[in-house]
């Protein structure tokens, strides 16, 4: 209702939605009455199959105003949805298809990005195999290809066809559940983080509003896939809430050529550009000429999202992209906090903005820095475990089906705050720059991953006994993945192993969680306890070998001089 139906009372022509679809040029304007109707029809669909208040619903799709129309007709409803990234495997589906006991699947039946077709309706099919808990796939079309249609797939924009374009929507409490979103910890089992109706609502809508400088009338650019939970707070919950028009992404940065991005600033008067790093450093690479082909006078304010940019990234934005004259907000926040905690605005009007530092908490965010002993450091020119002192609206509520993981992972670190995983410097003026994860998770192009994750599944290829996986510094990526492995005596053919390992890390998690190098070693340093030490590995890799620190808790310190002799001659080959 805050997202849709108050808007079409008041102006229900107004634009909602600007698909820009995979093939240049083809955007597709929907309005507030017609995402109402999509809405409407879709949520009396998943009604008439018996979805109700409460239930799980898993949405398997790229990009498009029916995806977000799937997301808001379970919100409609009171069903709890749960959206997969459209590039994970049809395992890590599976998993979390599992994991939340979800009764019905909602997805394509194929997907369209960078001229490619993606398979999304065949992965579906592979990961429902394993899963009893699934009543019915809603199968609607992106493509004219046809695709296998089993006993419990239904055609959705058939059914929606027959719907009532008039849903009531159910009354919930502020505290209910609206959605569950899966995130990388450092355990090896992705999490299921929950959010409830009114304050999530709230937090997106306002730090939509504040951070970005929104005004009526502005189009907003979000970049980000609706998988990850900048999709769920800036392409959808947050803009609509405040009556915006949203622009979705379905393609790549560089599809048909590195000009995309501003091609499509320029055809749809973009106001409000936000987007990843990672792509920044990727078109960077490129050159001036992609951007300065395009008038990009429409733009107000750059954002940055999912991981920190580094300095380089930051001026080319600024200074390129944005010609020097757009406010460029780095923010930083995570799936955990609902929406942006820390960002250069809101501020003071024309307050200093530090190249590449998230800087001011938004309102009623209260960071302090922790000490290993767990005391709250004072003063500035400080650096520390980044915590938060106080609730805010848009925190998420528990682990799904583990309330007891939510509690100690992140209240019991630092007892009496909420412990962000990352550390934060705090500069002489008292701004935050953020440093990085303070534990074995990764971030791989924007995409958090936990390293555990990707020696589980390593762990399954019958020839690898031991792994150990470490992030390392990335030009593009900004970090990568570098796996450390022992391969059984016997095994002749190192290099088949390789890629086998490779394929199975694609199959069970995504292909961005690939490693990008793999060394064989003959073993793994060790304490004596049997831990595995990653840390000495992320020397040997980040070339500091010459500062080990302590290596005296090492099982056996001769171990060191063999790892970096192997990748030393890895290095030359």
């Amino acid at each position: 209702v805050n997202c849709l139906d108050q808007h079409v009372q008041k102006s229900p022509d107004r634009v909602a939605l600007i698909w820009e679809r995979d093939e240049p040029g083809s955007a597709v304007h929907i309005t507030y009455r017609e995402l109402l109707d999509m809405t409407c029809r879709l949520a009396n669909t998943l009604k008439k199959y018996g979805i109700q208040k409460g239930d799980k619903v898993a949405i398997y799709m790229s990009v498009s105003p029916l995806s977000v129309a799937a997301m808001l007709a379970c919100a409609r409803i009171g069903a709890v949805h749960t959206v997969v990234f459209a590039g994970f495997s049809a395992e890590s589906l599976a998993a979390r298809i599992m994991d939340s006991g979800c009764k019905a699947v909602v997805t394509y039946n194929q997907g369209v990005r960078g001229g490619r077709i993606i398979e999304l309706k065949t992965t579906v099919d592979k990961a429902v195999k394993n899963c009893p808990s699934i009543k019915h796939v809603f199968v609607a079309q992106r493509t004219e290809n046809k695709v296998q249609m089993g006993d419990c797939d239904v055609p959705l924009e058939e059914e929606m066809a027959k719907a009532a374009s008039v849903c009531t929507p159910e009354c919930m409490d502020s505290e209910d559940m609206l959605f569950m979103l899966y995130t990388s910890g450092s355990t090896g089992k992705p999490k299921g983080i929950v959010h409830t109706q009114a304050g999530y609502l709230l937090y997106a809508a306002l730090t939509h509003k504040y951070v970005f400088d929104y005004q009526q009338g502005d189009v907003f650019g979000c970049v980000a896939d609706i998988g990850w939970i900048t999709g769920h707070s800036y392409v959808v919950y947050g803009p609509l809430c405040n009556g915006a028009t949203s622009v979705l992404f379905e393609s790549t940065p560089v599809y048909p050529d590195p000009g995309r991005y501003w091609e499509m600033v320029q055809r749809l008067k973009i106001n409000q550009f936000y987007g990843a790093p990672t792509a920044i450093r990727l078109l960077l690479k490129y050159g001036d000429e992609w951007v300065k082909k395009y008038d990009r006078s429409s733009l107000k304010t750059l954002g940055s999202v999912g991981e920190p940019i580094n300095n380089e990234a930051w001026q080319w934005f600024y200074h390129v992209v944005g010609d020097g004259r757009c406010t460029l907000v780095d923010t930083w926040w995570q799936t955990e906090t609902g929406g942006i905690c820390i960002a250069p605005r809101p501020s003071e009007e024309k307050a200093e903005i530090i190249p590449a530092m998230a800087m001011r908490p938004f309102f009623g965010i209260v960071p302090v820095l922790v000490d290993e002993n767990g005391k709250v450091i004072e003063g500035n020119d400080v650096s520390g475990a980044l915590c938060i002192a106080q609730p805010w609206p848009g925190m998420a509520r528990t682990i799904y089906g583990d309330h007891q993981q939510f509690v100690d992972a992140y209240f019991k670190v630092y007892p009496g705050y909420y412990f962000t995983g990352d550390g934060a410097y705090r500069t002489e003026k008292g701004y935050y720059q953020i440093t990085g994860r303070m534990d074995d998770v990764i971030n791989i192009s924007g995409h958090r991953l936990g390293t555990a994750e990707i020696e589980d599944a390593m762990a399954d290829h019958p020839e690898v006994p031991e792994t150990a996986v470490i992030g390392y510094p990335h030009e593009i990526k900004g970090e990568g993945a570098f796996a450390f492995i022992v391969v059984k005596e016997e095994t002749p053919h190192k290099d088949r192993v390789k890629e086998e390992l490779k394929t199975i890390v694609a199959s069970k998690i995504a292909k961005y969680a690939v490693p990008d190098h793999i060394l064989v070693v003959k073993r793994l340093p060790k304490t004596r306890s049997g831990k595995i030490m990653r840390r000495l590995l992320r020397k040997v890799v980040v070339e500091q070998s010459s500062d080990m620190g302590d290596t005296t808790t090492l099982d056996d310190p001769s171990v060191i001089t063999e790892i970096l002799d192997a990748y030393q001659k890895y290095k030359k080959e």
